[in-house]
């Protein structure tokens, strides 16, 4: 019997994850030593290009996860294999089969035909009755009287049809666990044409009696089950459903609502038992043997491998649809986070309402709260409070009004729109834009709120956030939980831990490649730049409170928590702009572009030590600086300090002052000499990897305030609003995806509701993304019901953030 430590995959990880992912043997090992390393997604992305041939950050992200699976799969290996061990029913071939898995579906199938039965089972029984070798010898095709085996004295053996019924179970049990002839079946089930997944209505919840013992998922679904009266007779293709058909059938189920089957035909019966015949009786020749194994055979496929094969198909088609909703989730909170921000103008949030007034903030460029006030527009002097919102518009020069898109968001939206064909805002140019609320009266409430306003009541909170929402999107829904961002499909009925870990992913994705200034940034959203956490981010903080601005960002490893590997992932994707002076320090001293030792040490390859602010290597590990701290112009790009001497040395060799990093001039002269040639020419004078050189080529041709998400998408700004029963079928218009999921993108007319383009739609004109604006084409106007049909005619200007050679 083999021990546990000798349970190891046959397969090495760097090929299997090779062979997955159709990528270089070497690029899979680079990958693979990175993550394990601790480098982060962003990091490899940026940082490591030359490793992993130049992919962009979906395609090592898809990498990294099917990494993260062949780590799972390598674990369940050694779990199966430790448990079917310690039942003593381990073999060589089937330890071998397991240990030759390559995917977790092979392991759980292996593992669901020979783990240890329980012991009440018919099997059990069976074999605890000592009937175990005669019915090894019957399937062998040696005789076996079984008369000879009855004995009066002990129950189960009194008789011979007792000891063939016996018999019978023990012989199912070996076909049911048979992997050639589950296989088999499997391969039926794929190519038969009625293999599906049906569902019909459910008893559903019991008003009293099964509510006390609901968890949260039932309780929200237990409000209305006729949502589910599109499933209540309902079937679909077994082999490849939706997703969302997936997830809706199995949230039905979960509150009763429904019945879910999947329903296997009977030719994959008949074809199973023709092979299953031919392969289990082909040594038989006595006829009472022959009928024996034959019924044992059906009774496996009926009792034992049918109901296996339902339940991982449900299994197999529930994981995937996790998978696919997830992704989508996290895509559109992607495209949410990098939403252009709206610079220098100061913005007016409403968060709108009827009773309690509409709660308004004024915020600045910059994102501080320059005033609040509660507005009643909705009451019988609703003259005197427009002349209110008129007067705070007047006296702080807003140019753009925030509408959240919570109750009474029509009303004001109406309002506005009639203040500014009113001409009332005159000589200010207004415009206003609806705001997605999701999350903001849960931040209101929150502890980050209240570190971020605390002297401010939580009713206006909530307009503070949709204002900064416009202002800078990313620095405000970092402080929510991505779940509340309304962007999702079916969040509640997938893995919360894999949800979790696929949304914060995409959250540290996004911020790090947009970037943060040291000196400026929040403490939550420094958290989530890449190689930081939350204690780092509060240490930051602390030392920049006690000690000043950094002026370096070799500052950074002054701080004891934050260490090398964390220094070395994070530096590239903080940013320090200084000009003038801090602490009485000239920040603007000259800087040194690299002496020719350094540019040898280039060449040679020989870099294995950190380098010192001023460009040049410094053999301590937390390059301690001489004399007075100071400021490298590369603080202010995307270049790594680990590469400040290739990027020294490329200054010298375009002819280009590090001073004047980001400005006009600077920007022109590093163009002039960045051609392919050029840089070719100086890749091989220093032995550098191109891509090394490219990116440095590129973050010194942006300016300063260059910032990825001025690609996107800008939001719908508007000054007139239409109704729902403005729309006539037929009619082009154009607005706003806001989101984005497998049955289809939901768009944003302005027009109160939002309209749907189905998936068919959306396929053959093209895919668009959230926050990207569509032309579209009005199929169906249902007023009553609220709900328009769209047909997609083009993808206006989508995003083309995925391409950017910063991600």
């Amino acid at each position: 019997m083999s021990k546990d430590s000798l349970f190891k995959p046959t397969w090495s990880s760097d090929k299997l994850l090779a062979s997955k992912t159709n990528i270089d043997l070497n690029v899979s090992r680079n990958i693979i030593h990175l993550v394990d390393d601790g480098a982060t997604i962003p990091f490899i992305t940026r940082y490591r290009k030359e490793q992993t041939g130049n992919m962009d950050v979906d395609q090592i992200k898809y990498v990294v996860s099917k990494y993260e699976e062949i780590k799972d799969i390598r674990n369940r290996i050694q779990s199966v294999c430790k448990n079917v061990s310690n039942s003593g029913k381990m073999t060589k071939d089937l330890e071998t089969s397991i240990c030759m898995s390559t995917s977790l579906q092979e392991v759980e199938t292996l593992y669901a035909l020979h783990k240890p039965a329980p012991k009440g089972s018919f099997a059990e029984r069976a074999k605890a009755l000592g009937l175990e070798q005669a019915s090894l010898d019957i399937m062998a095709g040696k005789s076996v009287p079984l008369g000879k085996l009855v004995n009066k004295n002990k129950k189960g053996l009194e008789h011979v049809t007792e000891i063939q019924k016996a018999v019978g179970h023990i012989i199912a049990d070996i076909v049911a666990k048979d992997k050639e002839a589950f296989d088999k079946l499997r391969e039926i089930c794929q190519s038969a044409r009625d293999y599906k997944l049906t569902s019909t209505k459910g008893k559903g919840l019991k008003q009293e009696k099964d509510k006390k013992t609901l968890n949260t998922k039932q309780m929200k679904n237990s409000e209305d089950p006729e949502k589910f009266c599109k499933y209540f007779s309902f079937s679909t293709n077994a082999k490849s459903p939706p997703p969302h058909v997936v997830l809706a059938l199995n949230r039905g189920e979960e509150c009763k609502a429904l019945i879910v089957k999947v329903n296997v035909p009977k030719s994959v019966k008949f074809s199973f038992m023709n092979f299953a015949c031919s392969k289990f009786l082909r040594n038989i020749h006595n006829p009472s043997d022959s009928h024996l194994i034959k019924s044992s055979i059906e009774d496996a496929y009926d009792r034992l491998m049918e109901p296996t094969l339902c339940r991982q198909t449900r299994s197999d088609l529930t994981r995937y649809a996790e998978k696919q909703a997830i992704d989508v989730f996290a895509s559109n909170v992607k495209c949410v986070l990098l939403s252009p921000p709206t610079r220098n103008k100061t913005v007016l949030g409403i968060d709108p309402g009827f009773r309690n007034g509409c709660k308004v903030a004024v915020v600045s460029p910059l994102g501080s709260v320059l005033d609040t006030a509660v507005i009643y527009f909705h009451n019988s002097s609703s003259f005197t409070e427009r002349n209110k919102l008129a007067s705070l518009v007047s006296y702080y020069r807003c140019e753009i009004i925030a509408i959240g898109n919570g109750v009474a968001c029509r009303e004001t939206e109406f309002i506005i729109s009639e203040m500014i064909s009113s001409q009332v805002f005159k000589p200010l140019s207004v415009v206003y834009c609806i705001v997605d609320e999701c999350g903001a009266s849960i931040y209101s409430v929150s502890d980050q709120a209240k570190k971020d306003l605390p002297d401010l009541d939580p009713t206006l909170r909530g307009a503070v956030s949709i204002a900064r929402r416009l202002v800078d999107p990313l620095a405000e829904f970092v402080k929510i939980d991505p779940q509340h961002l309304g962007v999702g499909m079916y969040q509640h009925d997938v893995s919360k831990t894999k949800l979790q870990s696929a949304l914060d992913s995409v959250v540290e994705e996004c911020v790090s490649f947009v970037g943060v200034d040291l000196n400026t940034c929040s403490e939550c959203l420094l958290r989530r730049v890449s190689g930081l956490s939350a204690t780092k981010a509060k240490k930051i903080i602390e030392w920049r409170e006690k000690n000043g601005a950094f002026i370096n960002r070799h500052q950074l490893l002054d701080i004891k928590v934050l260490g090398e590997k964390g220094f070395e992932q994070c530096a590239g994707f903080v940013r320090i702009t200084h000009n003038g002076t801090k602490n009485g320090v000239d920040i603007k001293e000259e800087i040194k572009t690299g002496s020719d030792e350094d540019a040898q040490e280039t060449k040679s390859g020989a870099r294995k030590r950190k380098l010192g602010s001023n460009g040049k290597g410094s053999k301590s590990k937390k390059a301690k600086l001489d004399g007075p701290v100071k400021w490298n112009p590369l603080d202010a790009t995307a270049i790594h300090p680990e590469s400040y001497d290739i990027a020294h040395s490329f200054l010298t060799y375009v002819g280009a002052n590090p001073e004047d990093v980001g400005t006009d001039d600077f920007i022109r002269i590093v163009r002039q000499k960045s051609s392919i040639n050029d840089l070719k020419v100086f890749q091989d004078k220093y032995n550098i990897p191109f891509t090394t050189v490219e990116f440095i080529s590129d973050a010194l041709t942006r300016p300063i305030s260059y910032d990825l998400r001025d690609g996107a998408q800008k939001p719908l700004f508007k000054t007139g609003v239409r109704s729902l029963q403005d729309l006539k079928t037929g009619e082009t218009l154009t607005g706003r995806v806001t989101n984005v999921t497998h049955f289809g993108a939901f768009v944003d007319l302005g027009v109160g509701c939002h309209g749907l383009i189905h998936s068919n739609q959306i396929w053959q004109t093209g895919r668009p993304k959230t926050g990207d604006r569509v032309s579209v084409r009005v199929k169906i106007v249902e007023a009553q019901r609220k709900r328009i049909g769209l047909c997609l005619v083009d993808v206006l200007g989508p995003q083309q953030l995925s391409k950017n050679k910063f991600i």
